[in-house]
């Protein structure tokens, strides 16, 4: 089951990062800021997704009357390989992470340890996703980069949230035994 969504996705470093949002929240923005650091362009504005065959991986590319363009309000139009070269663009990638880039607001819940990666279902498939925050002198091309690189260690069974909730645990196991040692 094929779908479209708008958003943009970009290859970060072999993530598929999918970046969907409200209209002028910076998605554009945030995937040239993305290429210009050497990632790659998959799709800008509208997003085919698709299952594979297998239907266990979400793939997306971008229809073919505006592959490898993208949209910057006050400059326009960009073809992006002619601003970055050839080497800036691929036409397909997994998506591996959704990223909801919402505005701040001081009345939302953030996630703020990473436990759990919520996971959302497109076309059929599930994606583990997350929400950023943007704020003013947020560097979302930055975020989306840590949160590329953080899915490709959790993929390796290594989550920064894991060591350090098992760090927790033994230091209180080790305060219990401690207490129970001294007797009351």
């Amino acid at each position: 089951m094929e779908t479209q969504i708008h958003g943009a996705l970009v290859d970060v470093a072999g993530v598929g990062a999918l970046l969907v949002g409200p209209s002028g929240i910076g998605k554009s923005e945030c995937a040239l800021e993305l290429i210009r650091r050497g990632h790659r362009l998959v799709a800008d504005d509208l997003v085919r997704l698709r299952p594979s065959a297998d239907g266990q991986r979400l793939l997306g590319t971008a229809p073919e009357l505006i592959r490898h363009f993208i949209e910057v309000r006050g400059i326009g139009i960009l073809y992006v390989p002619d601003v970055y070269g050839e080497q800036a663009v691929t036409s397909e990638s997994e998506v591996a992470l959704l990223i909801r880039l919402e505005a701040w607001s001081r009345d939302t819940h953030y996630e703020r340890v990473g436990l759990e990666r919520a996971m959302e279902s497109v076309a059929g498939v599930k994606v583990p996703s997350l929400v950023l925050s943007v704020r003013p002198a947020a560097n979302m091309a930055t975020l989306v980069e840590v949160a590329a690189r953080d899915f490709v260690q959790r993929r390796t069974g290594m989550s920064a949230a894991q060591l350090i909730d098992e760090r927790i645990l033994r230091s209180r196991s080790i305060v219990l035994g401690a207490a129970k040692e001294a007797g009351p």
